[in-house]
């Protein structure tokens, strides 16, 4: 699967995901409303809906900066003034100018450029928007990675921005608020109200069907906070492999990434100054947890980020992919040279 190929694919299994996720929203919202609230209208769906947007509206707007803040980051123009020496203000300007570099390739705006005090390699993305986006690096990564991989980092950082990851991230965290909210009016509904009440007049919620739906409901209760979740670490896991797909599309060189991707992933220390409620906006699972080095289908359900492995592997797969119809240049077009190989 060439890189074009593998971002229409994670384009539809977002889709997929987001569409599971106001599925089971509106499961739990339609049996309150039939089982305790007595309608068919889903009334309690559509209010904590409301309700869990509402309350990620204020994060939506000055999420960002709490983000940054909580890192510690120090914007590239102080950290360059403040270098104590002309290599690290080298590394500092250089930051700098690929991120200009990748703003041009994506012909979006300049994001403000950031970088968090760590030794730990690793980067992320925050911002509503690309007129309001901030990209921040750590001191370990431009410590570690050569020019051509710090570039595949910010390319991947820069399609989060192109691809409005993080606004996606923001209307899944409402769904998870209401996901929770209206799982917790169910349950103290049914503790202090009982069974509730159905209307008289209609017998369909008493057969076969209603009682399996009942059930389902019941279950779908006391699942909703872990299966919320798990959604929303599906969409950032889509988002992950189509940001790399995408970067790759921005260089023409998706090994740069993946040798990035590899120093980042087998460095020896977490990344203290991310907190884990911003866990899932970085390049890279930042609290020192090792599932990205494993497989299988435990791993990839309470991941917040893909198998390493799998995202190394895709990346040495586009090195090889053919020359797209139309005449579009693929990534091992011969004005840039791929070093490396795949075993």
């Amino acid at each position: 699967m060439n890189l074009y190929e593998q971002q229409a694919s994670n384009r539809r299994r977002t889709w997929v995901v987001m569409a599971l996720f106001v599925a089971f929203l509106f499961l739990l919202g339609y049996g309150f409303d039939v089982f305790y609230l007595g309608v068919r209208f889903p009334v309690a769906a559509l209010v904590a809906l409301v309700v869990g947007a509402a309350s990620s509206a204020a994060g939506f707007y000055g999420g960002d900066r709490a983000v940054l803040a909580s890192a510690g980051a120090v914007p590239v123009e102080t950290m360059e003034s403040a270098a104590p020496t002309d290599a690290d203000r080298l590394k500092v300007k250089q930051l700098d100018n690929v991120v200009e570099e990748m703003a041009i390739a994506s012909g979006l705006p300049k994001p403000k450029a950031y970088v968090v005090p760590d030794p730990d390699p690793n980067a992320f993305a925050t911002g509503r928007d690309p007129s309001h986006a901030s990209i921040a690096v750590t001191r370990g990564l431009l410590d570690q990675l050569n020019r051509e991989e710090l570039q595949a980092v910010v390319a991947h950082e820069m399609s989060h921005v192109r691809n409005y990851d993080t606004r996606l991230m923001t209307v899944v965290a409402a769904l998870v608020g209401a996901i929770v909210l209206l799982a917790d009016w169910a349950a103290r509904g049914m503790w202090f109200g009982g069974r509730g009440r159905r209307s008289s007049g209609d017998g369909k919620s008493s057969g076969a069907i209603g009682i399996v739906f009942l059930v389902a409901w019941l279950v779908a209760i006391l699942l909703a906070p872990l299966i919320g979740q798990l959604l929303a670490m599906a969409v950032s896991r889509r988002r992950e492999y189509l940001a790399d797909a995408s970067a790759a599309e921005l260089t023409r060189n998706p090994l740069a990434l993946a040798n990035a991707l590899q120093k980042i992933e087998f460095a020896a220390a977490p990344t203290a100054s991310i907190k884990r409620g911003t866990a899932h906006l970085c390049i890279a699972d930042p609290l020192g947890r090792k599932a990205g080095l494993r497989e299988g289908f435990v791993a990839d359900l309470f991941a917040s980020h893909p198998p390493m492995v799998r995202r190394i592997a895709a990346l040495r797969a586009m090195s090889y992919a053919p020359q797209p119809a139309g005449g579009t240049r693929s990534p091992e077009s011969p004005d840039r040279a791929i070093e490396g190989s795949v075993s």
